[in-house]
C-alpha cells in the first residue's frame, strides 16, 4: 500500500480506522490509538496516542504491551485489541471474546473464523488481560514476536465469528476497492 497508515485510508468517505472507532467505540468503555512515529497524523480521531514502548519495533505484542500498560494506568484490568485496517469486524466482538473468556476461564480470548477443514486465527483481534504484562515485558525481552506463541501457552478462548468475511483487512489497493463496493 505504499507505506503509509492503511488506517488513514478513505473508505466511504472517511479513513479506515474511523470505521475501526464507530465499531469498536460502543462496546468498551475508552479508546486508545497504538501507533509509533509522529501521534499528530491522528490527532483528528481525538484519541490518546500510544507508541510501543518495547525497541525495535517487535510487532504486534509489542503493541499489546503498549495497550496493556495504558489500560493499567487507567485502572482497567482488560484490553480489547482490534486492526486498524479492518472495518467490518463485528459489532459484537468485545461481548463475544469476554464470554469465551469467562465461560473456559482463561486469561486471553482470540478470534477466529470456521473455513474447510479448520479454522483462521485473527490473533489481533483479542481481549487480553493487563495482569500478563510483566510477563509479556519479559516474553518480547526474551525475543518472543508470535502472538500465538505468547499467548497460547497462558490459556486463550477461540471465539467464532461468523459472517461475510468479518475479519476482511485492507492489505492491498486491491483489497481496498473491495472494502470500498462493500461499504
Amino acid at each position: 500500500m505504499g507505506g503509509g497508515d492503511k488506517g488513514l485510508l478513505e473508505l466511504g468517505g472517511k479513513p479506515i480506522l474511523a470505521h475501526v472507532i464507530d465499531r469498536l467505540s460502543p462496546q468498551v468503555e475508552a479508546l486508545a490509538i497504538n501507533a509509533n512515529g509522529d501521534p499528530e497524523r491522528f490527532a483528528a480521531f481525538g484519541l490518546p496516542v500510544i507508541a510501543d514502548n518495547v525497541e525495535g519495533h517487535p510487532g504486534p505484542l509489542a503493541g499489546v504491551l503498549a495497550g496493556m500498560d495504558w489500560a493499567a494506568g487507567e485502572g482497567f484490568d482488560l484490553i480489547a485489541t482490534a486492526a486498524a485496517d479492518t472495518p467490518f469486524f463485528p459489532e459484537s466482538l468485545v461481548h463475544g471474546l469476554y464470554l469465551g473468556m469467562v465461560s473456559e476461564r482463561v486469561p486471553l480470548a482470540r478470534a477466529e473464523t470456521a473455513r474447510e477443514g479448520g479454522f483462521d486465527r485473527h490473533p489481533t483481534f483479542g481481549l487480553w488481560s493487563v495482569s500478563l504484562r510483566d510477563d509479556l515485558r519479559a516474553a518480547l525481552s526474551g525475543g518472543t514476536r508470535k502472538v500465538i506463541a505468547w499467548t497460547d501457552p497462558h490459556g486463550v478462548a477461540r471465539v467464532v465469528f461468523d459472517g461475510e468475511d468479518p475479519f476482511f483487512n485492507v492489505n492491498t489497493p486491491e483489497d481496498l476497492e473491495r472494502a470500498r463496493a462493500r461499504a
